[in-house]
């Protein structure tokens, strides 16, 4: 049973679905620790009270992002972490941290990737006038958003869509993807090998479906 930590900084909700996740009886995976960079992140509390063990790095408190990232690794590894899941993490991390990862570190970003990286990427994906649009699973690499994939899930962007109905669309897309390409990754089915590309492996297992809702 591999052990995951989920880093956050806000509400939490696709930590919520990992941990919800986690807790059915077919689970790869066990949720070892929920840590954010912000004391008053709300999804703490809902972590706390459904029994995950919880900290706060606050990186407000260290000189720089170098000691900061020190006391991340730190408690990862203390917490038995063999996976890490960037949740809402809006902390850019260095390339020393993420080679220190590689291969164990996941993210989740609303696009389908490699279109609109970085931020608003729902009022880029209107702004561009696309069709269609969506979520995807990633490795991290020291490039931003741009790590191999290891699934997405695509949605309809519709002719009345505002950044904020995209957003709530794609984010349902989110919380049914995140926890079955970490299970995968779990389970050794998709690695990262060090290439341009995530491998999937031939062991049995359900496959990881491209969905399209309509």
């Amino acid at each position: 049973m591999k052990q995951v930590a989920i880093l956050i900084s806000g509400r939490g909700s696709n930590m919520e679905a990992l941990c919800q996740a986690a807790e059915t009886t077919d689970s790869a995976y066990q949720v070892c620790r929920v840590l954010s960079n912000r004391p008053d992140a709300k999804g703490l509390q809902w972590a706390s009270d459904h029994g995950f063990s919880t900290r706060v790095v606050d990186h407000r408190k260290f000189t720089s992002k170098a000691e900061f990232e020190a006391e991340l690794n730190d408690d990862l590894n203390t917490a038995g972490a063999d996976f890490v899941c960037l949740a809402g993490f809006m902390r850019l991390l260095s390339a020393n941290f993420v080679q220190k990862w590689r291969g164990r570190l996941l993210n989740i970003h609303p696009s389908l990737l490699p279109s609109f990286p970085g931020l608003v990427p729902q009022q880029q994906a209107l702004d561009a006038g696309v069709r269609i649009s969506g979520c995807t699973v990633h490795f991290v690499s020291e490039d931003m958003d741009a790590g191999p994939i290891i699934v997405q899930t695509a949605v309809p962007v519709l002719p009345q869509d505002s950044e904020a109905t995209l957003s709530k669309r794609i984010l349902t897309a989110e919380h049914r993807t995140y926890a079955p390409a970490l299970a995968a990754v779990c389970a050794g089915r998709v690695f990262w090998d060090g290439g341009s590309k995530a491998t999937m492996s031939d062991e049995a297992g359900e496959p990881l479906h491209h969905y399209l809702d309509i």
